[in-house]
């Protein structure tokens, strides 16, 4: 199982992202329409687990398959779409700095969801703060499980997300992977 550790914010991870983008960029920069950091660390001032999140941002679904060979080609490992309809999740290369990449389509469900929660965290400090003390808690309660954690964060997000501009079918598929 993977420990779940949450850490204060670090200003630092603004920059690990730009790192790693400007790494991944040129061998994607014929598909990728750009590179969002995403997640709890492209919050500034929000508590986090110290691994970036970013997401792969392409034009049509058929370059999906082109972006995974590009990334395995610097050597991510692709893990499939996890149970989440719209996008690809990797592992990182070995020795990488700590971080999850995905890739999604422009307008895509998943990128919706990853860019307005971030956004969303960004402009609400009460929301900012209750997600923080939220995930010091859950990491106490579930300090080895990091599936119970992830799980338990769910009303929260579902609670920003409802703000989302998200069609009716999008929100049907974001209630049933998170059922």
């Amino acid at each position: 199982m993977q420990e779940v550790r949450v850490v204060s914010y670090d200003p630092d991870w603004p920059r690990a992202f730009a790192t790693l983008r400007d790494t991944v960029m040129p061998t994607l920069k014929d598909i990728a329409l750009r590179i969002e950091h995403v997640g709890s660390t492209s919050v500034p001032g929000l508590d986090a687990k110290p691994i970036i999140d970013m997401t792969v941002v392409v034009r049509e679904p058929e370059d999906v398959a082109v972006a995974i060979q590009a990334l395995e080609r610097l050597d991510y490992e692709h893990r499939g779409n996890l149970g989440i309809i719209g996008r690809e999740a990797f592992y990182a290369p070995p020795g990488a700095i700590p971080h999850h990449l995905y890739v999604c389509v422009e307008g895509s469900t998943p990128l919706i969801n990853h860019t307005h929660v971030r956004d969303h965290l960004r402009a609400h400090d009460a929301d900012r703060a209750a997600y923080a003390r939220l995930k010091h808690d859950l990491a106490r309660a579930h300090a080895g499980d990091i599936d119970r954690y992830t799980r338990a964060k769910t009303d929260l997000l579902m609670r920003i997300l409802a703000t989302a501009p998200l069609t009716p079918a999008q929100r049907a598929v974001i209630r049933a992977q998170n059922a």
